[in-house]
């Protein structure tokens, strides 16, 4: 992209103020003044941690010929000054209109949700390529498509990053794309001039209250997708949401909705839903009815809520009429879901799962899936993030103290926080749950159940719970799935729980476990 008439993209701001060239070209707009190039416009956004308008400077230095932002800065004489009320939507009109609205040539599903917007997104793309389109997905784990994928460090990218995106999908000639689309990205106007032709809502638990505060204002944001999104664009008329009735807030806002609007659960009151669900070690199977027939389904997927991600993918083909035999052929050509109760083999005659889990909700799902499956012990290594939700913290310590026979509690990514002040905030709700506390190194000669140990360094937690095991038992590493990294204070580290189990697995262990 390049050379835009600066007054071609005026026209997609509501401007207060303007000073310079309209016929100025634009070669590149940015929103960090680091990545500025000469001929581009810098967009000044007020962040969380910091201010755009503190930057402006910089980024005419390093070559910004045109400026956005709130309030008039002082600029050089020959740098156009452009101001608006709010420059983070401001940014997203722009992004929109110097990408050439992308989305207006794709298929758009979103999916919001607090837990299983990934699994979703990877059950509708597989379901969609069994259906013969192009499709690309943007979310959590990476952005993907045409056989690439690219590291994706936000669950959804910021407008510009975004509409960039959804450009360079559009001429590649994706038809389809499933966007994961978090709280963040509705409040922060990420994803405003998307237009979406079906929104998904999965569930809402707690989650991000260091963000949104409280529980309403976070719903607030969460069913902006299908209220606000879905019902604004210009695909609205043929919009549809995709809504999970079983949940509360999902039969709320299904009630809520002037779109097209197709409910799924296992409610007869859906009309997709699903029945006859048995779930095993090897995943679940069942019936799934539609308005036009039933048909029968085995998912590799592990654990029965999993049936409303599957759900969910089978809603969206339904609005999209979509034969229920393709349907069924992409629901069970995924084999699994990075770091979502994904499977690290042992030979110790235990089981080994890493999950991303690091809400309460997503937490009792899991650990209630692995629990009928499990024959021994039921053994869980988890922490909580630093700077994140410190509510949900105790929370999780009494779901994992309720539902597992020994609770390992660890670092997950402690950021700016001391590890240990995270982990006393944690063990408040595991004593709740009226676990004992034992020394790690006692853990080796049995205990009794409820227990729970306290392992900061999260490699030496993880060793401590696989040294532990013993055949039958199931072995849980929760909160960080996927990731590859763990941020200690100012340091970003290499870490993969699926590596690093892998590797304590391999080493030879003193004695048997089986014999444990």
């Amino acid at each position: 992209m390049g050379g835009v008439r600066l007054g071609s993209l005026l026209d997609a701001l509501a401007v207060k103020g303007f000073t310079g060239v309209e016929d100025q070209p634009i070669e590149d707009i940015s929103y960090d003044s680091r990545q500025v190039r000469p001929g581009g416009l810098f967009v000044a956004v007020r962040g969380l941690k910091t201010d755009g308008h503190l930057y402006i400077d910089d980024a005419i230095r390093r070559g910004a010929v045109a400026v956005v932002a709130e309030k008039r800065p002082t600029v050089p004489s020959g740098v156009s000054v452009i101001t608006v009320d709010n420059t983070r939507r401001g940014l997203a009109a722009l992004a929109a209109a110097f990408y050439r609205n992308p989305s207006e040539a794709l298929f758009l599903i979103g999916i919001t949700g607090t837990n299983g917007k990934t699994t979703t997104s990877y059950l509708i793309e597989a379901v969609l390529s069994a259906a013969g389109y192009s499709v690309g997905v943007i979310g959590t784990i990476n952005y993907r498509f045409n056989g690439r994928t690219f590291r994706n460090p936000v669950t959804t990218p910021e407008s510009l990053d975004l509409m960039r995106i959804l450009r360079q999908m559009a001429d590649a000639g994706v038809s389809h794309v499933v966007l994961e689309v978090s709280s963040h990205a509705l409040d922060l106007d990420r994803v405003a001039f998307c237009e979406f032709d079906i929104g998904v809502f999965t569930n809402l638990s707690q989650d991000h209250l260091d963000y949104h505060k409280d529980m309403e204002s976070y719903w607030e944001c969460k069913k902006k997708l299908c209220l606000q999104c879905l019902e604004s664009g210009a695909k609205r008329m043929r919009a549809t949401a995709v809504v999970n009735r079983d949940d509360p807030r999902g039969e709320e806002l299904a009630s809520e909705v002037s779109v097209r609007c197709c409910e799924v659960g296992l409610s007869d009151k859906c009309a997709v839903r699903a029945d006859d669900i048995r779930a095993t070690v090897e995943g679940v199977t069942g019936r799934i009815q539609t308005p036009n027939g039933f048909f029968d389904f085995r998912s590799a997927l592990v654990g029965r809520h999993n049936v409303y991600n599957i759900l969910a993918a089978a809603g969206v083909a339904v609005a999209m009429g979509i034969d229920s035999a393709v349907i069924k052929r992409g629901i069970e050509a995924l084999q699994g879901v990075p770091g979502r109760l994904e499977s690290v083999q042992s030979s110790g005659g235990f089981a080994v799962f890493v999950d991303y889990a690091h809400t309460p909700d997503a937490l009792e799902n899991v650990l209630k899936a692995l629990k009928g499956l499990t024959t021994g012990r039921l053994i869980t290594i988890f922490g909580c993030g630093g700077d994140r939700d410190r509510k949900k913290r105790p929370m999780m310590g009494h779901v994992a103290a309720r539902l597992s026979d020994l609770s390992i509690l660890t670092s997950d990514n402690p950021r700016s926080e001391s590890p240990d002040a995270i982990l006393l905030e944690i063990e408040q709700g595991v004593v709740s749950g009226q676990a004992r506390r034992y020394p790690p190194e006692h853990l080796s000669k049995g205990f009794h159940r409820p227990a729970y140990a306290i392992e900061p360094d999260r490699r030496r937690a993880i060793g401590l719970g696989l040294n532990t095991a013993r055949k039958g038992d199931t072995v849980l590493i929760a909160g960080k799935g996927h990731e590859t990294y763990q941020i200690l204070g100012a340091r970003t580290i290499d870490f993969d729980d699926r590596v690093e189990a892998k590797s304590i697995l391999e080493r030879p262990m003193p004695g048997s476990r089986s014999d444990r």
